[in-house]
């Protein structure tokens, strides 16, 4: 299994081309419906695949976190997608997916991992509301195999969120509000839980804000503010005073999204923020290659708050 994930760092060059490469794994045949389902998470998140160690169980625990394991040294709590994910499956999980992402490390224990699948972005789908619905989020993204299988892209973000106790209230009131209602920040994420937390940052400051579920949307909302703009004789920059941006997003990330924005003069004055659980020296520097202002981990609100912070009163406009 170690071959899966050799070439690793060769990955990171995907950055910037839309293009992700996903592990495909099941967690066995659900005892309901009869059907074994893929699912899949971004490599870039994945550190390494193993066979299933001996785990020892702690109390008090969430129901999905049926223990922990040492690594190396270093103590690392294990998650049964299947029972996070209500699959009701007999089979044992003897696969642990080894996951690091928004500065945490965790086992995902799963039936069997497959292969690793390169494709382009735009080849993910945003899910039916429908699926959103039932799933509370859970899926973020979905493709389609050339054999015909539908892929499910899990939001380990909200697996992370709905696991541990870092989503502290306190966070949030410990926020400054800002004194300047003209703002407004345009904010790209496919995660419900991260756009929640956006939310309420930018809520506690006080400030306005367009949310949107990934970078093709956002794309959409900032043309259509530019022509506005350019049809009133007004600056772009007026009306958008920041964009904050997720990387891993189906249709377009937020690699092409910044691109996209940097490559255009009607947002000359507009900085960009990249905001990812991503959180290593090689994405932040890609960030950079595509002309990212700033980069700020997720799931730390006050310092997502204090960036935000300085940031915006660089470009606000006093209200005349």
């Amino acid at each position: 299994m170690s071959e899966l994930l050799k070439n690793i760092d060769a990955r990171t060059k995907l950055a910037g081309t839309n293009k992700l490469e996903i592990l495909l794994f099941s967690l066995g045949t659900d005892i309901r419906t009869g059907r074994r389902e893929t699912f899949g998470i971004n490599v870039f998140k994945v550190r390494e695949v193993m066979r299933t160690p001996p785990i020892t169980a702690a109390p008090e625990m969430p129901a999905s976190v049926v223990g922990m394991v040492s690594l190396r040294g270093v103590l690392v709590p294990v998650v049964d997608l299947a029972r996070y994910a209500g699959v009701e499956c007999e089979v044992a999980r003897g696969i642990m997916i080894v996951t690091e992402y928004a500065g945490h490390t965790q086992g995902f224990l799963v039936e069997a991992v497959d292969t690793i699948l390169r494709l382009d972005w735009s080849q993910m789908r945003v899910p039916p509301a429908m699926l959103l619905a039932e799933m509370g989020g859970l899926v973020t993204a979905v493709t389609e195999l050339a054999d015909g299988r539908l892929v499910m892209m899990m939001d380990v973000e909200k697996i992370l969120s709905e696991t541990t106790s870092y989503d502290d209230e306190i966070v949030y009131r410990n926020i400054k509000p800002l004194e300047h209602p003209e703002l407004t920040v345009f904010f790209a994420d496919d995660s419900s839980v991260a756009r929640r937390q956006i939310e309420r940052t930018l809520q506690a400051m006080g400030v306005k804000y367009v949310a949107t579920i990934n970078g093709r949307e956002a794309w959409d909302e900032l043309e259509k503010v530019a022509a506005y703009a350019t049809s009133s004789g007004q600056q772009v920059a007026n009306l958008v005073s920041l964009v904050l941006t997720d990387i891993e997003m189906p249709e377009m990330d937020g690699y092409i999204l910044t691109k996209k924005i940097k490559s255009d003069p009607r947002f000359a004055d507009v900085p960009v923020i990249m905001h990812s659980s991503l959180s290593g020296m090689s994405n932040q520097q890609l960030g950079k290659s595509v002309g990212v202002d700033e980069y700020v981990p997720k799931f730390e609100p006050q310092r997502l708050s204090e960036t935000l912070t300085r940031r915006l009163l660089t470009v606000a406009h006093p209200v005349a």
